[in-house]
């Protein structure tokens, strides 16, 4: 049976303090705030680094020894540990047949059904489809009725982003917006929030149908990589597209567990998938810790040749 979001809902206190947080963000310079981050993470003065990344490993308990370099003295800077690469068995693959695969480390906000085009974001909360993927119609109507995940990468999780399954990379789309925390708090109180925040759009057509990966970014998070593109910076300040696959450009190909991007510090991650393409695991359910390569649902509708 797959998930029904409204049923694996968590009741969480939420407090005086969370409320005034999320509401004191309205106030903030979001976009400021992330380059001022953009170059402290970037700086390569060593004592000042590695003081960071000391620091960051000691607070969130992080285990370097999962890293492939586990010496945090040799990263040149601390995006560059943020974004680390794990050793190839730290993270091993599912391999159960027509297994999707959690693409990233992290905790587990929503999963459930898409409902009347709408996707569910916490108690009292919901967000357009439309409206997620940038108001892209054609989009909009092959994930109608469907599937979705939303998992949160908090600082101490492995920030790189993997395919859930092989799939072939159709269209990507940049959507300008705010970057309000994605904390759980922030979650709890801030309507729509994940379709007002700054995000990457990733479709792809898979054995399983259409498949979108979205990248969310979030406070001091407006910098997201994909290994095809690179850092995604495009310079208009509305809706961007790219089309993939056809004559003028190269079609890529992502196999089941590759590397697909990166944040640079943390963010939130939204699966989709298309009206009974996929049955999510029981295991999904919010506050559920995933790590990448994990199962979190089973192919069940493959698309006629």
């Amino acid at each position: 049976m797959s998930v029904d979001n409204h049923e694996t809902t968590v009741d969480i206190t939420n407090t005086l303090p969370q409320k005034i947080f999320s509401l004191v963000q309205y106030l903030l310079p979001h976009h400021l705030l992330s380059r001022v981050m953009y170059w402290v993470t970037r700086s390569e003065w060593r004592p000042f680094k590695d003081l960071i990344i000391r620091n960051i490993i000691n607070i969130y308990n992080v285990d370097m020894d999962l890293a492939a370099d586990s010496e945090p003295t040799n990263y040149r800077s601390f995006n560059d540990f943020f974004t680390r690469a794990l050793k190839p068995e730290a993270r091993p693959l599912a391999k159960e047949k027509q297994s999707l695969l959690s693409p990233v480390d992290g905790t587990v906000s929503q999963a459930g059904q898409i409902v009347d085009g709408r996707i569910f974001q916490a108690k009292g909360h919901s967000f357009s489809l439309h409206e997620l993927l940038g108001g892209d119609p054609k989009w909009t109507s092959a994930f109608a009725d469907g599937s979705f995940a939303t998992i949160y990468l908090s600082p101490r999780d492995y920030h790189r982003i993997h395919m859930p399954t092989t799939g072939n990379l159709k269209k990507m789309i940049h959507v300008p917006g705010r970057l309000f925390s994605v904390s759980p708090s922030t979650t709890r109180n801030i309507p729509r929030l994940f379709s007002r925040n700054e995000r990457v759009v990733n479709l792809f057509e898979t054995e399983a149908g259409p498949m979108a990966v979205i990248m969310v970014g979030a406070i001091f998070v407006s910098s997201m990589d994909t290994v095809w593109a690179g850092t995604i910076t495009p310079k208009s300040h509305r809706v961007t597209g790219w089309e993939y696959g056809k004559k003028s450009t190269a079609a890529i190909k992502l196999q089941q567990g590759a590397e697909m991007g990166r944040f640079n510090m943390g963010s939130t991650v939204i699966l989709l998938f298309g009206k009974d393409a996929v049955e999510l695991t029981t295991e999904l359910k919010p506050e559920a810790a995933m790590q990448m390569g994990q199962q979190i649902g089973t192919i069940t509708s493959v698309p006629a040749e």
